[in-house]
This record gives C-alpha cells, structure tokens and sequence, in this order.
C-alpha cells in the first residue's frame, strides 16, 4: 500500500557503503533506513546517488541538531534529483543527550508546522513515535510512525492508535546465530547502551509490561530475546514477520553482529533471503 516494501534495513548512516547499499537493493529489500542523527540529509543523497530505485528514509533527523527550514531545502533538492524516493523520517531523540529537550511533543509540532510550510509533504515524512500522543501526531502530520526498539506486542499498540490507514515502520534487530547464549551476547550491548538507560525507552518497554528486573543489569534474557531476533534464518524471519502480522506495514531489519570475516551486513542480509 505504501510502496515501502515489506522489509528493509536499518543501519547507521555512517557505516553503510555505496557498495552495500546497491547490493542491499539487489536482494529485493524495499527501504534503506539511515540510523543515527546526521545534521543533514547529505548521507541520503550518497545512498541514493548509489541506487536505482529503492527507497531511503531518515531514522532519524533529530530536531535538536537540525534547522527544519534547512532540512526542508535539502529535502526538495533530493526530491528533484530523485523524485519520490527519498522519505524524511523525523524524531526527537533523548532527553539524556540533548542540552536543550523540552516540551518534546510541542517542539515536534513546532518543527512540523515549518516543513509543511517549507512544502515538505505530510506524506513524505514519518514521526519516530513510541508513546500515544506522538503516535496519533504520526497519523495527524505525516505518512505515519517509525518505532524503534519495540516488539510485536507494541506493533499491535501502535496499530490500534495510527488506526488502518497510517504507516507503521518498526525496527527490528536481529542476531543470526542459533546459539542463544552467543546470540545474547551479541544483541544485549546495543540494547543495553544506550537504550536501557533512557527514559523514553524504559518507559515504553514498562508499558509493554517488562519490569525493573527485567530492564536492569543490561536487559534479563527474555527481555533480549523480544528485542533481538536470533536462530536459524528461518527463525528469524518467523520473529521479524510476528510484527506484520500484528499490524505492520514494514520492518526495518537491522544486523547485530556481522560476519568476523567481513564484518559486512549485507553478507547476513543475503542469508535471510536466500532459499
């Protein structure tokens, strides 16, 4: 319905080669999603310069560090350069790093009401949103919400807020090893530092009914094992697809733990959808 693909892939916008980004295309994925908080959209346009026709979405611009006004002009320029590829994902990031994090809702409404006067599309753009009132404000003021360390659980939440129509992108990370000790070993780190330490995160994992044990001293093994997919490719899938069946339109797939050899995600991304 949206054009997005069922699945693409989540990865931090520093790492991800040109290379990896075309191969990442050729195995069919439908979205690459660019992670972290750059302060402009100049890794977007490298990616898309390096592919044909996949889409690419911001996860996330963070308002804290970025001018909309700013953001608006690099957004139309991508949209003439690459005409209905490129999808600003936008957030407010964390309280913890950010000097200046006040009043979040009302500053993101804020940031919004600059790009739709800058002509930056509703649909064009998608809200980083994990509690109720920035979910609703997804379905309101963009194509829809983008959460971020969640599960299946907290899928079908978000679904019943956004109501049928809106778009619900979650991340979803994955570990392929059918060790499960190795596979927690690898997952808990990422989950643990720094998400496990910030209070939007905690709170909405305590919303989803985890508890303090569950949160403290690095995440328990259940807690890891909802976050962070891991066994056998075809378990993995199964984990990943629990969120369509709940209520997703798209899963953003983002690697834990790379070949050693090559320390390439898309090596594992190849594996996924192979047979």
């Amino acid at each position: 319905m949206h054009g997005f693909g069922t699945h693409g892939v989540w990865t931090g916008f520093s790492t991800l080669t040109g290379e990896q980004a075309a191969r990442i295309e050729q195995l069919g994925y439908g979205t690459i999603w660019l992670g972290g908080s750059p302060t402009s959209l100049a890794p977007a346009r490298a990616i898309l310069e390096a592919t044909d026709g996949i889409r690419v979405a911001t996860g996330i611009t963070n308002i804290w560090n970025t001018e909309p006004a700013a953001i608006a002009g690099e957004f139309a320029a991508l949209e003439t350069d690459f005409p209905g590829r490129f999808y600003l994902g936008v957030g407010v990031g964390h309280r913890e790093a950010t000097q200046e994090y006040a009043s979040p809702y009302q500053s993101m409404v804020d940031y919004l009401d600059v790009l739709d006067d800058a002509g930056v599309p509703a649909d064009r753009r998608v809200l980083a949103a994990l509690g109720p009132k920035m979910l609703r404000l997804s379905a309101d003021r963009a194509l829809g919400a983008h959460p971020y360390l969640t599960t299946p659980a907290h899928t079908a939440y978000a679904r019943d807020i956004l109501g049928p129509d809106a778009l619900l992108a979650p991340e979803h990370k994955i570990v392929l090893d059918t060790d499960p000790v190795t596979a927690r070993a690898i997952g808990r780190p990422p989950v643990d530092t720094p998400y496990l330490h910030l209070a939007n995160y905690v709170a909405n994992l305590k919303r989803l009914g985890y508890t303090d044990s569950d949160i403290a001293d690095g995440g328990s093994d259940g807690l890891i094992d909802d976050l962070v997919a891991h066994g056998d490719k075809d378990s993995i899938r199964d984990q990943v697809d629990a969120h369509l069946a709940a209520g997703a339109d798209h899963v953003a797939i983002q690697v834990l733990g790379a070949p050693e050899s090559t320390h390439d995600i898309t090596d594992v991304l190849e594996q996924l959808t192979a047979g």
